[in-house]
């Protein structure tokens, strides 16, 4: 025993300081996109080697959908005139699927807080989630489970995973749901007592991601069940998730690095 506590006080304190700071990302991390107004009504690049389909180009200019968008660079690498930037900006969920998309003429990027005074007050000071993974390739699930590790640790803010639905307040879903995988999710969320709500992890999840139009997935959760919160990304960074969640809970992490709220 007396080795086992001398161990842990040479070990010491192994959480990270985020939320309270920003996080450390690498220079190759691909966070929240800034599209500005294209004039080259001719040029279509962005759009044509999108592997997801995930930008349109009209004539009011580049429509990227994040719910869509795996943050591969492509778009950014193949437009000469620098029109469309993934930013360092890890925080890119939202709580609504058009919250996802980004334009030229999307608004100010600003920080935004649980709409939802129903989640607010349940889910306030303790989350309980299932995790259901429905079909995917385990890159959004290995980095939620990362959460669960001492250098982030969510159970600080009262988040934890739960092993029976039964005891969740919320599902989190990852996977383009596969239809082998439909009827399981299904009954899943059936088990979560009432108010149950839904977390759209990952592109696939959202919107089918690479899969999307194969015939053997459903293109995303979005159409069987009502999702309450959406985390982008292929795989979303464990900083985005952990950030999305708090914010889903009702807590302003943001504030502590002075950032703008709506």
């Amino acid at each position: 025993m007396l080795k086992i506590l001398k161990a842990r006080l040479l070990q010491g304190h192994r959480t990270g300081s985020f939320p309270d700071t920003a996080p450390t990302l690498p220079d190759r991390f691909a966070g929240l996109p800034e599209v500005q107004s294209c004039t080259e009504k001719d040029c279509a690049a962005c759009a044509e080697i999108c592997p997801t389909g995930a930008i349109l180009k009209g004539e009011s200019g580049v429509v990227l959908d994040m719910g869509k968008c795996i943050f591969c660079r492509k778009c950014e690498n193949a437009c000469s005139a620098g029109k469309i930037k993934l930013t360092g900006n890890h925080d890119t969920a939202s709580f609504t699927r058009e919250g996802l998309v980004r334009a030229a003429s999307s608004p100010a990027y600003e920080y935004e807080l649980q709409p939802n005074e129903v989640i607010k007050s349940l889910c306030g000071k303790s989350l309980k989630i299932r995790q259901i993974s429905a079909g995917g390739c385990a890159a959004c699930e290995l980095d939620f489970n990362v959460l669960n590790t001492l250098a982030w640790d969510m159970g600080r803010f009262g988040i934890q995973v739960v092993a029976s639905p039964r005891h969740a307040d919320c599902v989190l879903i990852t996977g383009p749901v596969s239809k082998n995988m439909l009827l399981a999710l299904k009954k899943t969320f059936d088990a979560v007592p009432d108010p149950a709500f839904v977390i759209a992890c990952g592109s696939c999840a959202i919107s089918g991601g690479l899969f999307r139009g194969n015939d053997e997935v459903c293109n995303g959760v979005e159409d069987i069940l009502k999702v309450d919160l959406y985390v982008p990304g292929c795989p979303p960074h464990p900083a985005t998730l952990l950030e999305a969640l708090l914010r889903f809970i009702g807590r302003n992490p943001g504030k502590l690095r002075n950032l703008s709220v709506k």
